[in-house]
């Protein structure tokens, strides 16, 4: 069984010959730079610098030879950049600082960042949908951004043999809004002045959807995973009420899982961090397949019960090992007996996929990688 097909096995909620692995196939499910670092050497690679995919989380590009040496089953296609970009980079004595193409600032501390934080949201001063339309937002049609995709997703699945997977265009219609706006304003836009929320995540929205359909109507034949993200959750709850989700945000986010099984054969997948426990069922019936990373540290995310009550509809992709804490601070043995512990409750019947939760952090250690990857093979075969 070759790459490609043990995942889509996974995903059809049948069993492949092993559990499949995913490193790199998304920015959620990927590696920090400076962990990056400490593994190639760790598995007698030559150091190399990474490519960066993401940099407000400072996720590396998975090379091909990490790719081959860990067995990964998955591959990304990432979007071109826009013919003419609006991002800048700026700095002082304390941060450097990115602004992208939609206007959001972020910063990293020059001294031990790892990450950039938001810092400016362009629509913060905002007081009606007039300003939120007047501001300028990436244009999803720019044919630049595509340029090469279907060439490379050739590649991935005749020459690599892996299974390809594609984020879709910027971040989801809630969490992007909270950076346009500010998090704290959009949480009492929600509140106060639902008008206002709505119309900063329609405009999102309305790109996204544009972005869907052309870019599918490109290489929607080829896709395997369509990945889309919006951060739903917190350590305890949801980051809205679930009355509130149901009756802002979930009717929008149907309108992108629609396009994706409407334009390809492509299953959909939601990153989304936290306990979503709540909101599952809501989420499959806006067309979700696959759900990331499977916090398995937060509440209500415990998961022989997810597996027991939502694996017959829902494929988890990720929840290999918990990164709060094990992943970063146990031991080379804590790491395999985790890893054991999640295959056990998860991999029954097929439909998982393992990842860790989240991307490996910069603490990682590598032997700890290794622990993981070692446990994967040893206790992942079916």
């Amino acid at each position: 069984m070759d790459h490609r097909e043990r995942v889509l096995t996974a995903l059809d909620h049948r069993e492949p010959d092993r559990v499949p692995f995913d490193l790199g196939g998304t920015i959620a499910t990927g590696i920090h730079l400076d962990a990056y670092r400490a593994l190639r050497p760790a598995l007698g690679l030559a150091p190399r610098e990474p490519t960066v995919v993401d940099w407000v989380q400072h996720v590396a590009l998975v090379d091909d030879e990490l790719k081959d040496r860990l067995e990964v089953d998955t591959a990304p296609v990432f979007a071109r950049p826009p013919a003419l970009s609006r991002s800048r980079i700026e700095s002082d004595d304390e941060f450097d600082y990115r602004y992208d193409d939609a206007g959001i600032g972020w910063r990293c501390p020059k001294e031990g960042g790892l990450y950039h934080d938001l810092c400016f949201s362009p629509l913060a001063g905002a007081a009606s949908a007039a300003e939120v339309d007047a501001h300028l937002l990436p244009d999803p049609l720019d044919p630049a951004r595509t340029r090469g995709m279907r060439a490379e997703f050739l590649r991935i699945r005749h020459v690599e043999g892996r299974a390809s997977c594609a984020w879709g265009f910027g971040g989801g219609v809630f969490e992007a809004a909270g950076w346009l706006r500010g998090i704290e304003q959009f949480y009492v836009d929600l509140a106060w002045y639902p008008a206002l929320a709505g119309r900063i995540m329609d405009r999102l929205l309305e790109r996204k959807v544009a972005w869907l359909e052309r870019a599918l109507a490109e290489y929607g034949d080829l896709l395997d995973v369509a990945c889309e993200g919006d951060d739903l959750g917190g350590q305890a709850t949801t980051l809205t009420s679930p009355e509130m989700f149901r009756r802002l945000v979930k009717p929008r986010m149907r309108d992108i899982f629609a396009t994706i099984h409407a334009r390809s054969g492509a299953k959909a997948f939601l990153h989304t961090c936290g306990a979503v426990r709540e909101i599952i069922p809501d989420l499959i019936e806006i067309g979700v397949d696959i759900l990331n990373p499977v916090q398995v540290s937060a509440a209500g995310m415990e998961t022989a019960e997810l597996k027991r009550e939502f694996g017959r509809e829902l494929v988890f992709w990720g929840g290999g090992v918990d990164t709060q804490r094990v992943l970063g601070r146990g031991t080379p043995a804590e790491v395999r007996d985790e890893v054991r512990r999640r295959i056990d409750d998860l991999a029954p019947g097929g439909g998982f996929v393992f990842a860790a939760v989240h991307n490996i952090q910069a603490d990682v250690p590598p032997e700890n990688v290794l622990a993981m990857h070692a446990a994967l093979h040893q206790h992942g075969r079916y």
